[in-house]
C-alpha cells in the first residue's frame, strides 16, 4: 500500500476529509457514497436491532489514521463523545510507530459458558459421571449448532468445579468469527438435561460467561525515549515518572479504576465503531484486572535505561466479532470494518488491544508532565464557546481570549463572544 501523509489531517474541512478518503481509495466505493450522504441508521433497521424504539442516537465518528500493528498500517475508525480522546490516540500511535509500532499476540480464542447444578448429594461422585462422559457431552453440544462445526469451530473442551454449594460445568466452544453468545448458550441449553440426569440434581442456568479468560490477547510496545522530549535528561525523568505512575495503579484501586477507564476510552470507540459489545468486553477486562484478588491497573511500564526505551504491555480478554448480531445491519458498522481492510476477528482484537495500550501512554505522558487539563482545557473552551452560538470560523480568535479569562464558564463565553462580534 502506497504510504499516506496524514499530516494536516484534523485541520481539514470536513468536505476536505471525505475528499482526502476518496482521492487515496481508503473506502470502497458504495461506503464512500454512503458516508459522504451520511446514511444513518435507518428506523426499519433499528427496530430489527432492539425492542421499543422511538429513534436512533448519533455520536461523531472518526479516525485515527496511523496505527502500527505487527508491521501493518491501519485506519482505526472511533465512536465517542469524549474531547481529546481522537487526538491523544493519534498522537500515541505516531510516536510508537517511530520506534516501530505495537507487536500483538492471540493466546487463544475460545468462548466460556457454563451450567451451574446445585442440591447435588454427592459432588464428587456427579463430577466423576459428567467427565467420565466428556464426549458423549462434546458430541451433544455440537450436535446443537451443526453449522458451526462445518465452519471449523465448535465445542472443544468441558471442565467441572465445585464451589461452595454449586457443581459447574464450563464449556470451552471455537465461535469462529462471531463473538458467540447465541451459539454458546444454545449448547449449553442442549447439554443441560444430560448433565441434569448424570449429576442427578437440577440446573441454576446455563449461560455464556464474559469473562472470557481463553480469549486472552497482549500488546506490547518498546518506545524509545528520545520521543518523550528532545532532552535527554528531561526524556529519562518522564519514562522514569511513568514507570511510577504504572506501579501506583497496580497498589492503588483509587488510581488503577482511572488509569483503566483511560485504556477503555480508545477500546469503547473502536469496539462501538465495529457494532461489538463494549459492555461484555469492559465486563471481562474490569473482572481480569481483578484476577489476584484486588483491582490493578491492565497496563504496565518498564524502563530500559541502558537501551532508553519506555515499554508498555497490556493482555485482555479480547471476545470480538466481525460476522454476527448488528454488523452487518448498521451501515455505518460497515464502514468501520472497511476501514479496517475488513480483518479477521483475530486481527481485530489484536488492533482493539493496540489501540488501549496508545491511550494509556497517551494518558500517562500527559499526567506526569503537563497534566491532563491541559489538553482538556481547551476542548471545555471550545465547547463553551459553541455553545454560546459562537462560529467554527470565529473559533481561532476567541479561543485564545477564553483561556486567558479567570473563569471558565457558559458566561464568560457569551460575553467574550457579545464583544467579538460588536468590534467586527
Amino acid at each position: 500500500m502506497t504510504k499516506i501523509n496524514w499530516t494536516g489531517f484534523s485541520k481539514k474541512s470536513y468536505d476536505e476529509r471525505l475528499e482526502f478518503l476518496s482521492k487515496h481509495n481508503l473506502l470502497s466505493p458504495d461506503h464512500q457514497d454512503t458516508l459522504e450522504e451520511n446514511v444513518l441508521l435507518t428506523i426499519d433497521t433499528a427496530n430489527q436491532m432492539v425492542e421499543n424504539v422511538i429513534g436512533t442516537f448519533s455520536l461523531p465518528f472518526t479516525i485515527v489514521p496511523d496505527v502500527m500493528v505487527n508491521d501493518k498500517v491501519y485506519k482505526v475508525p472511533f465512536v465517542t463523545e469524549e474531547p481529546s480522546v481522537v487526538a491523544a490516540a493519534t498522537f500515541a500511535s505516531k510516536i510508537i510507530k517511530r520506534s516501530g509500532g505495537f507487536k500483538t499476540k492471540v493466546h487463544n480464542r475460545l468462548m466460556i459458558g457454563q451450567v451451574a447444578l446445585y442440591d447435588v448429594d454427592d459432588v464428587n461422585t456427579a463430577s466423576s459421571a459428567i467427565l467420565h462422559h466428556k464426549d458423549e457431552i462434546l458430541e451433544l453440544a455440537n450436535a446443537a449448532h451443526p453449522s458451526i462445526v462445518k465452519r471449523g469451530g465448535g465445542a472443544r473442551d468441558l471442565t467441572v468445579e465445585i464451589k461452595e454449594e454449586f457443581l459447574i460445568l464450563y464449556l470451552t466452544v471455537d465461535t469462529q468469527e462471531a463473538m458467540g453468545a447465541n451459539m454458546v448458550n444454545t449448547m449449553l441449553e442442549a447439554i443441560k438435561p444430560r448433565l441434569e440426569e448424570l449429576a442427578d440434581a437440577p440446573s441454576l442456568m446455563a449461560i455464556l460467561s464474559n469473562y472470557a479468560t481463553e480469549s486472552l490477547v497482549t500488546a506490547q510496545c518498546c518506545i524509545d525515549t528520545r520521543f518523550l522530549s528532545r532532552n535527554s535528561q528531561e526524556a529519562h525523568h518522564l519514562a522514569e515518572k511513568m514507570v511510577l505512575a504504572s506501579r501506583l495503579a497496580q497498589v492503588d484501586p483509587y488510581r488503577a479504576a482511572t488509569h483503566n477507564k483511560g485504556i477503555f476510552n480508545g477500546i469503547d470507540a473502536l469496539v462501538l465503531a465495529t457494532g461489538n459489545d463494549w459492555r461484555a468486553i469492559e465486563a471481562g477486562s474490569h473482572a481480569y484486572a481483578s484476577r489476584q484478588g484486588q483491582y490493578h491497573g491492565l497496563a504496565t511500564w518498564s524502563y530500559n535505561e541502558n537501551a532508553k526505551t519506555l515499554c508498555g504491555e497490556l493482555t485482555l480478554p479480547m471476545p470480538i466479532a466481525t460476522k454476527g448480531g448488528s454488523i452487518g445491519l448498521n451501515p455505518t458498522v460497515q464502514i468501520a470494518h472497511d476501514l479496517l481492510g475488513n480483518p479477521s476477528a483475530r486481527e481485530l482484537a489484536q488492533v482493539i488491544v493496540a489501540i488501549g495500550l496508545a491511550q494509556n501512554f497517551a494518558a500517562l505522558k500527559a499526567l506526569t508532565s503537563t497534566g491532563i487539563q491541559s489538553g482538556h482545557m481547551k476542548l471545555q473552551a471550545k465547547s463553551l464557546l459553541l455553545l454560546a452560538g459562537a462560529k467554527e470560523s470565529e473559533i481561532p480568535q476567541l479561543l485564545p481570549q477564553m483561556l486567558t479569562t479567570k473563569r471558565l464558564d457558559s458566561q464568560t463565553a457569551q460575553e467574550l463572544l457579545a464583544k467579538f462580534r460588536e468590534d467586527s
